[in-house]
This record gives C-alpha cells, sequence and structure tokens, in this order.
C-alpha cells in the first residue's frame, strides 16, 4: 500500500507529519542494522542510496527534517529526537 501512495522513487520509508523546530515534519530512509551508507570517500555506497540521498535534500530544501535510520533503535533515537525538538 505505501508504495502505491509514493510519488516515485527514493520515497523515504517513514514520514511523521508534526511540525518541531522549524520543520514541517520528518522523514526517515530506513536501512536494515550494519548497513553502509557511504564509501570511504563520502560518496554513496550504491546508486540505490544516491538516489534515496536525493530526494531526502530535496525534501530537506522544503523544509523538512530528514535522515538515514540503520536498524530498529537508531531509527527510534531519530523520531524520539525529532518529536523532543532535539533535532
Amino acid at each position: 500500500m505505501n508504495k502505491a501512495i509514493q510519488k516515485g522513487k527514493g520515497y523515504p520509508d517513514l514520514t511523521v507529519l508534526e511540525k518541531r523546530n522549524n520543520f514541517g515534519g520528518l522523514f526517515v530512509e530506513i536501512k536494515p542494522e550494519g548497513t553502509k551508507l557511504y564509501k570511504q570517500n563520502g560518496e554513496p555506497a550504491t546508486p540505490h542510496i544516491a538516489e534515496q540521498l536525493a530526494y531526502l535534500l530535496e525534501l530537506r530544501k522544503r523544509g523538512y527534517c530528514i535522515a538515514f535510520g540503520v536498524g530498529f533503535d537508531n531509527v527510534k533515537t531519530i523520531i524520539d529526537k525529532y518529536l523532543k525538538s532535539e533535532l
């Protein structure tokens, strides 16, 4: 169902539409525990991650808080910090 409402490739996995700290909401791209997001030179680890990063950065330009969340604990921390206005 989520795929049916997404607008194109790269749309983040999780959306929190709660305004905090001048952000219009939070978008999180969720990755499994242990996922490597970047190469040593700072480039995205895969073309797919590069595509997702580009989408996230466009959302950031529009006033949203963005993040990659790697593993359950990291995603939970991101959400908690956002809702406490710590991001």
